[in-house]
């Protein structure tokens, strides 16, 4: 331990891991040094959990650190002297980042490099089938470095005598003192004269010399090398070069770039808050913009970070989401933050085919909308021609987390953009592959804690609890023997996890707040709605009637609950929601489980939000439940467990033997199609067969392919069946 570790607030492991306290007197600039340098694992009141990763590592110094900045400042946080390892470790990562890019011009993808690099390169099959042209010399290379910028932390001056606020003046001397007497003791055994000092002073300074002649001269024979790489194997290359440890470079020079530019900015009115400021800070450097990723909490402002990026580059942007709903939110907000014009916004959606007419634009769609592999309509086929002919200056990619799945992941390699940028929430999936997203997209450029936000009043304060409801004596008997999917659905029915569910819905509405019950179980949803006799959406619900109950919910006081499934998990902006309730989930998603916390995250004036998870008691609900919590846990978020509740002041439904029977028997006579209904997208495209002959099929009958959203088919099957 060093001699003042009582004020320095960092406990570093070899293997990267920090421990921050909280409650140090440094503790803001501490927070502000690991948020830019690690990981944030765990975020609890009194002590912070990082992790120091490669990535995490690319982006300090892609945002204009050096390997000295890094070492110096967590040496000064340190309580211990740092180890080896992570020494070993930073400087390993640092070196490396910026001496190779990927770069797109004419529509083609391009990997530049210097000589040895290319050839360290050239050795890898991965990266010899992707190539498509032999390094061609592009021009004498100058030095690949990081431009540097001001950072909010200054880490040179985090230990001046004034940096300790909460020190007496004695122990200010006391530090002093020891540290002068450290010092003397390294040099006690160390006698050098004058002139020894002098002569050896000139041999550094000529050895300094030559060394750098060197390395001019070496520049000066090293050219950069470019070469053209497959399309649809950028992913492939740029996953074997960060596992090479010489991650790709992506930034967009975007004021001197020849793309024609698009004439929109914030209006005046918009106010950016400090931490989206922050946010965009890091993605901006002078003239150039880098691809990554963006982490803020729902209700935080995540859409305005992302307009706000693309007014400041003001090149054609493609925007894609997760949902029809999500498409028509993002046009509105980019009519309601810019002065962009109206013909320069185009969608593209099932219900939706256009372009913007003149030469840039905003044009906003889905994954599945770009990912679908099947056979297109003809309008449909005529945009994925301009979205795939264009060169994009901008990829917004909301809910980003999505896009590490297989299907999804097709999105990067169809679209062509000079820069990227990630928004999510929840940078958390359960298949483990959210590491992908730092070479799919980019490493994380910033992320916001949760409970510093909900301090100051940015997003709402959320008392979260846990209510644990006891198993009816029938079901729970039912529940044991039951081996198939059936369980799940035999916990979610327990006739006291409804009663529950009803005390909390009078309770709240009578209160005046707007309450969202969600359950990913379709059965149970519907079962419940109807017996408290509520609306309800589901994946089967067409877009018009859902537009018309949201509608319903923001705007009629006589609406105040609403029944959900797991197509309101994102992209729905509810902002007057301030109560929800879960009563199915997606077994132990943790993402999940944020995600639906976000949609009550919106501040409100007077009052707070609510967060209930009922749960039956005894069941494996309860280890779900658990899992389920640890993310919003590591945010800073505190769980109450709730045992018992009198809710003798109203008139319970299935107060009744008989009646919990017959619930239970209409439980066990459901089917599986009924307990586990699909919930696809709505966006994948389909088509109806019909049977004709070959010249009707071949148009001679005025037949074609014809295109219809989710909502609709499901009514046509439900037609032909009855």
């Amino acid at each position: 331990m060093k001699a003042d570790f009582e004020v320095r607030p960092f406990y570093i492991h070899g293997d990267g891991t920090v421990i921050v306290e909280m409650f140090s007197p440094v503790a803001q600039e501490a927070e502000d040094l690991m948020v830019t340098i690690a990981e944030p694992v765990s975020r609890p009141k009194h002590i912070h959990e990082y992790r120091i990763t490669p990535y995490s590592l690319y982006a300090a110094i892609s945002v204009g650190l050096t390997q000295e900045d890094i070492l110096s400042a967590l040496d000064k946080l340190s309580k211990t002297q740092l180890p080896n390892e992570i020494i070993k470790f930073i400087k390993q990562h640092t070196q490396s980042y910026g001496k190779a890019k990927l770069v797109l011009k004419n529509n083609k993808f391009h990997v530049e490099t210097n000589q040895k690099q290319m050839a360290q390169l050239m050795e890898h099959k991965d990266i010899q089938d992707a190539l498509l042209s032999e390094p061609v010399v592009q021009l004498v290379l100058e030095p690949v470095q990081v431009e540097r910028q001001q950072v909010s932390l200054d880490l040179f001056d985090l230990f001046e005598d004034t940096d300790f606020p909460e020190l007496d003046q004695e122990q200010l001397q006391e530090i002093t003192r020891l540290e002068q007497e450290a010092l003397s003791q390294k040099h006690t055994d160390v006698h050098v004269s004058p002139d020894q000092t002098r002569e050896q002073t000139v041999e550094e300074d000529e050895q300094r010399e030559e060394e750098q002649l060197a390395l001019r001269l070496d520049e000066e024979e090293d050219d950069l090398l470019s070469v053209e790489i497959n399309p649809d194997l950028v992913q492939q290359v740029k996953k074997k070069c960060a596992d090479l440890g010489l991650p790709l470079m992506e930034e967009y020079d975007f004021h001197t770039n020849d793309l024609p530019k698009l004439d929109m900015q914030l209006k005046p009115r918009t106010r950016l808050r400090p931490y989206q400021e922050q946010s965009l800070g890091k993605m901006f450097n002078a003239s150039r913009a880098r691809s990554g990723i963006i982490v803020l909490p729902c209700g935080a402002g995540k859409t305005l970070v992302g307009i706000a990026a693309a007014s400041t580059i003001k090149k054609s942007c493609i925007v894609l989401c997760t949902s029809t709903v999500s498409v028509s939110q993002w046009a509105r907000e980019f009519r309601r933050w810019t002065d962009i014009h109206q013909d320069d916004i185009a969608t593209f959606s099932s219900e939706s085919k256009q372009s913007f007419s003149r030469d840039s634009g905003v044009l906003i769609t889905t994954y599945s909308m770009v990912t679908y592999s099947g056979k297109r309509a003809h309008d449909a086929q005529k945009m994925m021609e301009f979205l795939q002919s264009r060169e994009w200056g901008f990829l917004l990619l909301d809910e980003v987390h999505v896009v590490p799945a297989d299907m999804f992941q097709k999105v990067l390699t169809q679209i062509k953009a000079h820069c990227k940028l990630g928004l999510t929430a929840t940078l958390v999936r359960e298949d483990q592959k959210i590491e992908d997203l730092n070479y799919l997209v980019g490493p994380k450029l910033f992320e916001a804690n949760w409970s510093e936000l909900a301090n100051k009043g940015f997003i709402a304060q959320v008392q979260c609890a846990e209510i644990r409801c006891p198993m009816v004596r029938s079901f729970f008997r039912e529940y044991l023997r039951e081996k198939s999917r059936k369980r799940q659905l035999i916990y979610t029915m327990n006739p006291y996890k409804i009663q529950v569910c009803q005390y909390l819905v009078n309770h709240h509405e009578s209160l005046g707040h707007k309450i969202l019950i969600y359950s990913d179980n379709v059965f149970a949803l519907k079962h419940y709605a109807q017996t408290l006799n509520r609306p309800y959406i589901y994946g089967g619900t067409s877009q018009g009637e859902r537009m018309r109950v949201l509608q319903q919910f923001r705007f009629n006081p006589a609406l105040n609950t609403l029944f959900i499934s797991k197509v309101g998990d994102t992209s729905i902006d509810l902002p007057e929601a301030n109560c929800l309730i879960q009563i199915s989930s997606q077994y132990g998603s943790r993402r999940q489980e944020a995600q639906r916390l976000g949609r009550i995250l919106r501040q409100k004036q007077g009052t707070s939000a609510f967060f209930y998870t009922l749960v039956s008691a005894d069941t494996e609900e309860m280890f779900y439940a658990s899992k389920r919590q640890q993310f919003l846990v590591d945010q800073g978020y505190e769980f109450k467990i709730i045992t018992e509740i009198d809710m003798s002041s109203i008139d319970l439904v299935y107060s009744t033997n008989q009646r919990q029977l017959e619930l239970l028997n209409t439980v066990l006579i459901a089917s599986q199609t009924e307990l586990f209904e699909e919930e696809g997208d709505e966006e994948i495209e389909t088509y109806s067969r019909q049977k004709g002959s070959l010249s009707s099929l071949s148009g001679g009958a005025s037949m074609a392919y014809l295109e219809y959203n989710r909502g609709t088919t499901s009514g046509l099957k439900r037609q032909r069946h009855q």
